[in-house]
């Protein structure tokens, strides 16, 4: 059977941090630290509903975490600023490497599936205005079944989804937490290392293979028959 790759999309194909422009505009030179603290506050968020079996969608933990950080740094943003930035989180762009990286998969006849924490709708919408929708068969949501990556039943969602087992479905994920979730179920990963300056766990489990690049995974994909 022939593999299958399950892309996680923030972080992985679309750039969060690419709010912080919008935010240099409203809040000056905290921008950059106010999107890191977003970004890492919308996934805190997402682990707490997840243990909970409290579950929003990702949408409301975005804005619960926006509010959040507009109160920790005392930036006083207007219901219309937070609208704004809102909108533009929609339309985040995609990084350089990923139309490429993923050509070169279709070229190869991969299949290819969008799964996220995201759901359906916002992801479609996502993608379709980065010119990366086609790419993709499925778009394979957390929100489907209320919970949160790395619970492992989204991941055996996204197995039951797919059509297929562990072992032929990759998970291609710039985010350890994510990576190490897939790995808890036996499915091969491949690590998206976004940052230089972030370390991958020191726990008992790797990725399969780690990349800089979205255009190096095919050769990952190739080299494992």
């Amino acid at each position: 059977m022939s593999h299958v790759l399950a892309f996680d999309i923030y972080g992985t194909l679309i750039a969060p941090h690419g709010i912080a422009l919008e935010l240099e505009k409203l809040i000056g030179e905290q921008a950059s630290e106010f999107s890191r603290r977003w970004r890492d506050k919308q996934l805190e968020y997402t682990f707490r509903r997840g243990l909970m079996r409290q579950y929003v969608d990702f949408s409301v933990c975005t804005r619960q975490a926006l509010d959040y950080c507009d109160t920790l740094f005392g930036t006083q943003l207007s219901e219309a600023d937070k609208q704004h930035l809102l909108q533009h989180y929609a339309r985040l762009p995609a990084f350089a490497d990923v139309e490429p990286g993923l050509k070169s998969l279709r070229r190869n006849d991969i299949q290819m599936v969008a799964f996220s924490n995201g759901i359906t709708r916002d992801v479609d919408g996502l993608l379709q205005q980065a010119g990366i929708r086609d790419f993709f068969t499925d778009i394979i949501s957390v929100d489907e079944i209320h919970s949160y990556k790395p619970d492992p039943a989204v991941y055996q969602h996204c197995l039951s989804r797919v059509g297929t087992c562990a072992e032929n479905c990759w998970l291609v994920s710039a985010n350890p937490f994510d990576i190490l979730g897939a790995t808890a179920i036996n499915m091969p990963t491949v690590w998206v290392r976004r940052d230089p300056h972030i370390a991958f766990d020191p726990w008992e489990s790797r990725p399969t293979a780690s990349i800089e690049q979205l255009t190096e995974l095919i050769s990952v994909i190739q080299n494992q028959g």
